[in-house]
């Protein structure tokens, strides 16, 4: 009997460790570990840099609202923000990229071994696209516009093919500090040493005499190597099901549409007419269903002049944030003992890394309007207003508690509570 248990437990663990929702970079263990490029350890990931050491600008890039140079063979460039880049991104499960495209060029079909995709268009228009896992490999593709959000699920064939006569831009939040990128062309026909002609003639059903495409074939030519796809269908949440589990319960994944990893409009200004003078966009699973199970969101965040996103924290994801407009002056708090405030100004095309469960904020300090987009490593990154949780509970934590807590006066701590 005592032999099943440990069998039926063993069972268990494994399943629990092939589960692909737990195919996610390790989580962090401590406040920051930021990456210490300097070491020769080898780990998963980058070792810690001593905690003493570490400065804004390890959480720190300028300079993302810069073009990029597009003269190459398919007319595309992307810059990738990972652990590399930005060393405070290490063992936070995030990262950000630009992709600047020429008319006409193209981000080549490729793979995230690590990451979901969540992009964003900035300007231009953008044909876009995924394939399926065997046996299906069903194409699902959109058009894009300034302002449309698309989400490539991890480990998919996806492409993006800029069709009009206008160069484009995207913004990308990917669900990993190393998503990767495997450029399919490159992997199958450029491999090295390369991969015999035999092997690939009978994999793809051809004579071994045909001359192979370069990598900068059509995305319909790549896309039929469809025998590379290894993870299964995203599971879209049936968001009017009373059931209730971990995220989502899934669509039918036969009734799955490409409006499900779609949005459009988030090019559009809100309205900032509040007490904070702030207004986030947050695009969750609630919002793209497609996102159930692939551990990331993004959000838009408008500041008004003097607006403030105020302290608060995401329980269940690090936020990567760019600045699109203006400027903003952002900090996050490290945990007790320390509780050091970690501060830096960031101006269009800056980019600040908030690390998961750490008090932080963005405050407008210019007479102009910002304007901000994030990446959060969850599809459902919670969020906890420190100001609202602590004196706007229902019902109200005790006045005699939060006076204690902050050695004040009870009737300071009344007044406050009145506000919410």
């Amino acid at each position: 009997m005592a032999a099943s248990y440990v069998l039926l437990l063993l069972a268990a663990l494994l399943a629990l460790a092939s589960s692909p929702s737990m195919a996610r970079d390790p989580g962090a263990l401590q406040d920051l570990c930021v990456a210490d490029n300097t070491s020769n350890v080898f780990v998963n990931g980058f070792v810690c840099k001593d905690p003493k050491l570490v400065q804004a600008e390890d959480f720190f890039f300028s300079g993302l609202d810069q073009p990029r140079n597009t003269t190459n063979k398919v007319g595309s460039n992307v810059t990738l923000l990972n652990a590399n880049r930005i060393p405070g991104l290490n063992t936070l499960g995030i990262s950000m990229a630009r992709v600047d495209y020429a008319p006409f060029g193209l981000n080549p079909p490729h793979i995230h071994p690590r990451a979901t995709e969540i992009q964003t268009v900035l300007e231009g228009s953008l044909y876009v696209g995924f394939v399926t896992s065997n046996p299906d490999n069903r194409l699902v593709t959109k058009v894009l516009r300034k302002g449309d959000v698309f989400v490539f699920p991890q480990g998919l064939i996806h492409f993006q093919f800029n069709y009009g006569t206008n160069k484009a831009v995207a913004l990308s939040g990917l669900s990993s500090q190393n998503p990767g990128v495997i450029t399919i062309a490159n992997s199958v026909f450029g491999s090295k040493p390369a991969i015999s002609d035999d092997i690939l003639a009978k994999a793809l059903g051809v004579d071994k005499k045909i001359t192979w495409p370069l990598p900068t074939s059509s995305s319909s030519s790549l896309l039929s190597l469809l025998w590379l796809l290894p993870l299964p269908w995203p599971a879209i949440p049936v968001l009017s099901r009373t059931l209730f589990v971990n995220g989502f319960v899934c669509k039918d994944p036969k009734l799955v549409q490409a409006e499900d990893f779609f949005f459009s409009g988030l090019d559009q200004p809100r309205n900032t007419t509040n007490k904070v003078g702030s207004n986030v966009t947050l695009l969750n699973a609630n919002r793209i269903p497609g996102l159930n199970t692939l551990g990331i969101s993004m959000a838009r965040v408008d500041y008004a002049p003097f607006g403030l996103n105020p302290p608060h924290i995401h329980p269940r994801a690090t936020e990567i944030q760019t600045v699109l407009e203006g400027s903003l002056y952002v900090g996050f708090v490290t945990s007790n003992p320390d509780n050091r405030l970690v501060t830096k100004v960031l101006r269009k095309g800056d980019v600040f890394v908030f690390p998961q469960g750490l008090i932080h904020f963005q405050f407008n300090y210019g007479t102009n309007k910002a304007v901000a987009l994030s990446g959060l490593s969850s599809q459902n990154p919670g969020l906890i207003t420190i100001a609202n949780s602590v004196f706007g509970s229902k019902p109200a934590i005790s006045d005699d508690i939060l006076a204690k807590a902050l050695g004040v006066d009870k009737k300071i701590v009344d007044r406050i509570q009145a506000h919410f």
